[in-house]
């Protein structure tokens, strides 16, 4: 079974993607740490995330061990991470990679913002996750306080805007809901209000191929 969670930064698409890959025992892959991985390498070597050839460089390099890196975290990867992932050349490097994790024998739980239109568009289950600008901003200023952090929730929120902006009018694999993806906004709901949601629709779905 393929699970395939999509949607836009703070949606809450990772934690629910976790949440099922421990519920059905399976694979999981946050995509997002791929870029996040291939943006620090940049950085470490010196180079701007606007210097395309260097992160194609990267990512056709990529080492998996450094996927475990905790600086990938911090934000500065992160927004580096939304500019190197814009590029054609990247994405097509780590294309092979998601696809093979997606596929293995025993299935997998990806998120990401491309994984039901492009890695995966025949996962037997496929989630856009979403959530409005301002619940979004509120959570990732959140995780920044968790941190030690101080970013004033104005500066954070237009961050938000500024990185939707970037992935859905990107030309390589933008984002977008596939067209058989259900839909969750989480603007309302807790982590196991939508967790319980998404299992509901799983075992919906595998009563019905069963």
């Amino acid at each position: 079974m393929i699970i395939a969670i999509d949607g836009p930064a703070a949606a809450g698409k990772g934690t629910l993607a976790r949440k099922l890959a421990d519920h059905y025992g399976l694979p999981y892959l946050d995509t997002g740490t791929l870029y996040r991985a291939v943006a620090r390498t940049v950085l470490d070597a010196g180079e701007s995330p606007q210097n395309e050839a260097a992160a194609c460089r990267a990512a056709q390099t990529l080492d998996a061990g450094s996927l475990d890196d905790p600086r990938l975290r911090e934000d500065e990867t992160g927004k580096a991470a939304s500019v190197v992932s814009a590029y054609p050349g990247v994405r097509r490097a780590l294309l092979e990679f998601q696809r093979s994790f997606a596929h293995a024998p025993e299935g997998a739980v990806l998120d990401g913002r491309d994984i039901g239109t492009v890695i995966a568009p025949d996962a037997d289950i496929k989630f856009f996750v979403t959530a409005s600008p301002e619940v979004r901003a509120l959570r990732r200023q959140l995780e920044y306080r968790g941190r030690g952090l101080d970013v004033p929730l104005e500066q954070v929120l237009e961050d938000v805007r500024r990185r939707d902006e970037r992935d859905a009018t990107r030309a390589e694999a933008p984002l977008k809901a596939a067209p058989d993806a259900l839909v969750v906004d989480t603007s309302e709901l807790n982590a196991e209000e939508v967790f319980k949601a998404a299992v509901q629709r799983i075992e919906r779905l595998r009563g019905c191929h069963g």
